[in-house]
């Protein structure tokens, strides 16, 4: 079986009025077994083909482009760019879905909107995997990601977005070309002969706003969300790449000992974050994921 992806959408609401949240869905559509796979700050919902694919035997596999991201709207206000508002958001989506089982898969900033769900009481998430990204936050990967994030770069290429891809996203770690084109075609944009061509990343580069007004003169602080994590109940894998820079050690084994206990995978030669897109890493997230019926 090599399932096709279908490219849906579903409408939310803002105080700054209806947009519109673009999702790729894999597997049956009438399972009710729903996976939500929740990409990074700056990235997509294609990040998560080959684990959806892989998964799609025993979920509905649902990807979404966060506002201001991929193929779903940007948002009027660049304040509006934050957690609470993705995660109303994915509200509505699970409304659409109508799961009678949801399991969370959440890299970097859609594991902060995973805990962030998973800890309001009457959640619908019933399993949940963190990966590379915990209740705290460290300041001087959120200076690395400010360096970047935003900025206005044309490529006149793919192969010339792809080597910057491939240095802002090292951490990654090692990806095969294939991984890294794949990576790149589906996180970048024609730019349109009005600006002269190429190609531009896939997000608005105003989703850097809110960001940065936590940077105070560039420099970062730890933003801690214990309060959050230590309300979540549901099984929880919390994965760290083993050279992260955004999450700690200390922090992985604190999270550990405290709140939901999570289970603790440590994944070497990565940063941040896993991709996710090798067998060995897609076994650790099925293991987890089936293990049990609910």
């Amino acid at each position: 079986m090599n399932p096709e992806p279908r490219f849906l959408d579903v409408q939310c609401c803002t105080p700054a009025g209806l947009h519109r949240l673009a999702y790729t869905e894999w597997g049956d559509a009438d399972n009710p077994r729903v996976l939500i796979c929740a990409h990074g700050l700056a990235r997509v919902g294609r990040d998560f083909d080959d684990l959806a694919r892989a998964l799609s035997d025993h979920y509905r596999v649902v990807c979404p482009d966060m506002p201001g991201r991929g193929r779903s709207d940007w948002l009027p206000d660049p304040m509006l760019y934050q957690v609470p508002v993705y995660v109303a958001d994915v509200v509505t989506l699970i409304a659409r879905l109508q799961p009678q089982i949801l399991h969370w898969f959440g890299t970097s900033m859609g594991g902060v909107i995973g805990m962030g769900l998973a800890s309001l009481a009457g959640t619908p998430i019933s399993r949940l995997i963190l990966n590379d990204v915990g209740p705290v936050i460290a300041g001087a990967a959120l200076q690395r990601i400010g360096q970047y994030l935003g900025q206005p770069i044309r490529f006149a290429s793919e192969q010339e977005a792809e080597a910057y891809i491939r240095v802002v996203s090292a951490p990654f770690g090692p990806l095969t070309d294939a991984q890294w084109r794949q990576l790149t075609v589906t996180a970048i944009r024609p730019a349109g002969e009005a600006v002269g061509g190429g190609f531009v990343l896939h997000y608005d580069p105003a989703i850097a706003a809110p960001f940065r007004l936590a940077g105070k003169n560039g420099a970062y602080a730890d933003q801690l969300m214990w309060d959050f994590y230590d309300k979540i109940a549901c099984p929880t894998l919390a994965v760290r790449g083993a050279l992260s820079d955004l999450l700690s050690r200390d922090t992985h084994a604190e999270m550990g000992r405290r709140g939901p206990h999570a289970e603790l995978v440590e994944i070497a030669g990565v940063g941040h974050a896993p991709a996710f897109m090798s067998a060995e890493q897609i076994d650790i997230a099925r293991e987890f994921l089936l293990r049990g019926n609910a």
